[in-house]
């Protein structure tokens, strides 16, 4: 299992030197998002086009 550290020396390594602590912030924030995405998915957490639009309807 990588470690997070790990997963952000890396992000620091691709990004540009001139970037910004903001920018770095949203690197990590994205790469964290996929992850959460990635892990919902493998832990069957996930829906369906017509079970989203079903649940939208109610909404709009």
């Amino acid at each position: 299992m990588k470690t997070a550290k790990k997963e952000v020396q890396k992000i620091l390594e691709k990004i540009p030197n001139s970037s910004t602590f903001e920018d770095i912030q949203y690197h990590i924030y994205v790469r964290e998002k996929i992850e959460r995405g990635l892990k919902d998915v493998r832990e069957g957490r996930v829906m369906s086009q017509k079970e989203v639009k079903k649940k939208l309807s109610k909404w709009l």
